[in-house]
């Protein structure tokens, strides 16, 4: 247990020294700025006790060049917050066919719980901690087919939540499926294994997005499939459709 959090720290640290180790000979720095607005019937997460199994509304950030910070922040459509997470990603190896990030992040999971008072049920929102570190190495095959393996450890901060998950997978993603001129499909499927605490399972999960060139709207529908799992939070099949828009900036700093 020591260890396992010893190597969040690491990670954490490491990701620090890297923010700061930036430099550059030229004066002037090609930066990015960049995020997205997803709005989706059925919020779902890969860990299923933090699905929020309703409609919901997610927004994606992303600053940086090789060091990102990428904050996620997601709502229910009511308004009321399902999780918050703040990324830190690292570009540590890339070249014409390979790329290996690492990432870190502390998150927030939220969720309304009933209380009883002297016979009054109110409900309370409560908070859950969580640090995770992340790897994700990625290999090119062509210009539009890659495949890869992705690791995320996760450790839970209170007493009565999940203290270890590990989440492994092995991913493939096809991009620029051309359907016309104007229009194509991306396509990410992956197998997964999920391990929290002593219970674990495999599940199939699946993207399909379709976007028309130059636009900043698409389409996008998940699908989440379990194989085999001793898990019992979450359903055996569960889907979304989400409306996204995207968008990408550029600037220039010293």
């Amino acid at each position: 247990m020591q260890k396992k959090s010893g190597l969040l720290l690491v990670v954490f640290l490491l990701l620090a020294y890297l923010s700061f180790s930036q430099n550059t000979d030229s004066t002037k720095v090609v930066s990015s700025f960049g995020g997205a607005v997803t709005v989706t019937n059925k919020g779902i997460s890969t860990i299923p006790s933090l699905t929020l199994g309703k409609p919901a509304v997610i927004f994606d950030m992303s600053m940086g060049r090789r060091l990102s910070f990428e904050p996620q922040f997601r709502f229910s459509l009511e308004g009321k917050p399902w999780s918050f997470l703040f990324w830190w990603r690292y570009k540590l190896l890339r070249n014409d066919k390979f790329v290996m990030n690492i990432g870190a992040h502390p998150a927030l999971s939220f969720k309304t719980v009933p209380i009883s008072t002297n016979g009054v049920s109110t409900d309370v929102m409560v908070v859950k901690r969580y640090l995770a570190g992340e790897l994700s190495p990625n290999y090119l095959l062509s210009k539009n087919i890659s495949i890869g393996m992705y690791y995320l450890y996760s450790r839970g901060i209170e007493k009565d939540i999940t203290k270890n998950t590990h989440f492994l997978t092995i991913r493939s993603n096809f991009s620029n499926i051309k359907l016309s001129d104007q229009f194509f499909l991306k396509f990410s499927p992956q197998v997964y294994y999920l391990k929290m605490d002593q219970k674990d399972g495999f599940y199939f999960n699946s993207t399909l997005t379709l976007a028309k060139r130059n636009f900043p709207l698409s389409i996008s529908s998940l699908i989440n499939k379990t194989i085999q799992t001793r898990i019992p939070v979450g359903e055996n099949f569960i889907w979304n459709v989400s409306l996204i828009y995207a968008f990408n900036k550029k600037y220039v700093g010293r």
